[in-house]
């Protein structure tokens, strides 16, 4: 006989009632609706109890309609599950709650709305699931700084295993859209998101996703408008496919920034970026670092349509500081770009700056045809790249240690 299980929750602003649907080992869930005085429900509750009883061995459906979202979520115990949602998630407004109990990631001090992870977990949206971060409210709040502690990343996969995250849209996020940490197996694909401010202050850090302590990652078929990097591999991040991607208003690709604790060392290697399209962006096929340990390698950026970008090729040992540019000894070799064609914002082309104690090896380019939107020639500037006459790269004269990483005019 089949065991059916209806939880019914009172909706905390008016008598209306939703379901909590337990058939078995399928969890069906829908929204407690509209509330009233201004005060919307919390659908939170209820969708942690559908994930309690059936993310093990089982099947969670958040069916059509607007959820609100009133809690920070920790789903991390998961195995073997299907998580289908149908409808919108949509994150309170409360800031002050978020700045308060958003859960740590440990990297650099960053916190999450939602920390998912176990092994074998599907996380379908069906083109139709869309997270809404409430993000204006953070923008305006934020006044266009940098790292809030609080500010929280829409979703992380925190040590998960074997994970598809398909068909899912993104509007307004708070912070980063999604970050990948102690993860491996991962695949997200037939994404879409994009956060603009329709306000005096910018989106600031509202990357694509980022991962780090993370390996055997697959991103394809991405749309993204956000206001920092599109999609960035942070330390010990390894054996990363990224293919299909569209970044607008974005640092685009992007490895780092790593090494920024000498005493941790910071590993990136083997990614390959594949048909990526950079318009209107900041920077397109770029490494940053601190001067810090480690290394970097194996890095390709291939089959890139940049379209007035500000500075489309940059490689630094020393962000944001521009301390130790040339003691570094965090190694940055065999990196390639090839077939990259299309227009940069200004008349810089490249800007490759390398340790002089760690001089870049390997580098290569091959197709590589970038002009300035107005027209001239464009300058390639180039230090301490071992072999670079055979390199392919251009060079017409030398990058300072200080270059800057977001260019703003000609030079």
């Amino acid at each position: 006989m089949r065991f059916t299980q209806f939880l019914r929750l009172l909706a905390i602003a008016g008598p209306a009632l939703a379901a909590l649907e337990v058939d078995g080992d399928a969890c069906t869930v829908t929204p407690l609706g509209t509330g009233t005085n201004g005060k919307d429900p919390d659908d939170t509750p209820q969708i942690l109890s559908a994930f309690k009883q059936c993310g093990k061995n089982g099947r969670i459906v958040l069916t059509e309609g607007l959820f609100h979202i009133g809690q920070v979520m920790k789903t991390t115990d998961l195995a073997n599950v299907s998580i289908e949602i149908h409808g919108t998630l949509k994150w309170s407004a409360d800031i002050q709650y978020w700045l308060r109990n958003s859960l740590s990631v440990t990297y650099a001090g960053r916190s999450t709305a939602w920390m998912l992870g176990g092994n074998d977990i599907k996380l379908l949206g069906f083109g139709k699931a869309l997270f809404d971060g409430n993000g204006q409210l953070w923008y305006d709040q934020n006044r266009n700084q940098g790292n809030q502690n609080g500010r929280p990343i829409s979703l992380t996969l925190w040590h998960a295993r074997n994970v598809l995250v398909d068909g899912i849209t993104w509007r307004q996020v708070q912070f980063w859209h999604t970050f990948v940490a102690y993860s491996q197996n991962i695949t997200m694909t037939n994404l879409d998101m994009n956060a603009t401010s329709n306000s005096q202050w910018k989106t600031v850090n509202t990357d694509g996703v980022d991962t780090w302590n993370s390996k055997d990652v697959v991103i394809a078929n991405w749309t993204v408008t956000c206001g920092d990097d599109c999609i960035s591999m942070k330390g010990n991040s390894t054996n990363i496919s990224v293919s299909n991607v569209t970044c607008r208003e974005s640092g685009c690709a992007c490895i780092g920034s790593i090494g920024s604790q000498p005493s941790q060392p910071d590993y990136v290697e083997n990614v390959y970026f594949d048909n990526v399209t950079c318009k209107h962006s900041s920077n397109a096929a770029w490494i940053k670092t601190y001067s810090g340990t480690g290394h970097v390698r194996n890095i390709t950026f291939a089959n890139f349509r940049i379209s007035e970008v500000d500075q489309p090729i940059y490689v630094t040992p020393c962000i944001y500081s521009a301390n130790g540019c040339d003691s570094s000894r965090l190694a940055i070799s065999d990196v390639r770009w090839v077939n990259i064609t299309g227009t940069s914002r200004y008349n810089v082309a490249a800007g490759i700056h390398c340790s002089a104690a760690a001089p870049c090896k390997g580098f290569s380019m091959e197709n590589v045809n970038i002009t300035p939107a107005a027209g001239g020639s464009a300058k390639w500037l180039c230090s301490n790249i071992q072999n670079q006459g055979s390199s392919g790269i251009p060079c017409t004269g030398t990058c300072p240690a200080d270059w800057p990483q977001q260019l703003k005019g000609n030079r």
